[in-house]
């Protein structure tokens, strides 16, 4: 049985003293039977990282660059992720392929870079309304997924997909839990063309379009559900920690 994994990504927001009260809130009362994380901005890692050692809430980074070093002023490496206990890294996230306009090859090298330097990756996939609308959803999340590499992710321990769908990222409307369902049945089928039924039985597919407390546990009770990527519910304790205690109850 696959152990549901929720992940709260904190995108631009917080200050580094709410940061560390939420990050301490959140470690204190996490369940057992669940696996949690938390990606904070780049600039509080440190500072998370410092309030929640010896807890089992996982640290992680919203997003990272391609290679390991180097000359390239501004980013950030899976190696300096990792000398602050960073355990997972999100690639290809909505807001970077449609507001930061990543090209698929980018989150391509992205998503490997993650994965060949340790860490686990949970990579984004997930369609626009006007996709959905022109029933292109399989293809879009089916082309997205070609983005990963079975020859070189070989443990799906280490790889999350999160589908979100982007009409529904922040705007308050999500999909039913039959439409998140039907998505996540076709990832897990996918995955399994690409690698085999067992290491698609293995991998965990995350929803995040607008989860929140209301309707976490329609959604986490879908049988390909395995968790979510929540924005703006993890800003909070108490909204966070009750999406965490839906999937701890059906775990």
């Amino acid at each position: 049985m696959r152990t549901k994994f929720i992940a709260g990504n904190w995108k631009m927001n917080l200050t580094k003293s709410s940061s560390i009260e939420l990050a301490r809130g959140i470690a204190r009362a996490i369940a057992n039977n669940v696996d949690v994380g938390v990606a904070p901005p780049f600039v509080y890692i440190d500072a998370v990282a410092g309030v929640i050692g010896g807890s089992k809430l996982l640290l992680g980074a919203q997003d990272v660059y391609c290679e390991t070093g180097g000359a390239f002023t501004g980013e950030i490496c899976v190696p300096m992720l990792k000398d602050l206990g960073v355990r997972f890294c999100l690639s290809g996230h909505s807001e970077r392929r449609h507001v930061r306009h990543e090209s698929s090859e980018l989150v391509s090298k992205k998503a490997h870079a993650i994965y060949s330097g340790g860490l686990m990756v949970i990579n984004c996939v997930g369609e626009t309304l006007q996709e959905r609308d022109s029933n292109q959803t399989l293809n879009v999340v089916r082309s997205q997924l070609a983005e990963l590499n079975p020859t070189t992710i070989t443990d799906p321990n280490r790889l999350v997909i999160a589908y979100e769908p982007v009409w529904a990222i922040g705007t308050g409307r999500n999909a039913t839990d039959q439409q998140a369902q039907e998505v996540h049945a076709f990832i897990r089928q996918t995955l399994g063309g690409m690698w085999n039924s067992d290491f698609a039985s293995r991998v965990r597919i995350q929803y995040g379009g607008s989860l929140k407390p209301e309707n976490a546990k329609g959604l986490l009770s879908q049988p390909d559900v395995d968790g979510g990527l929540i924005g703006g519910a993890s800003l909070k304790a108490e909204s966070f920690l009750a999406i965490v205690n839906a999937a701890s109850q059906l775990s």
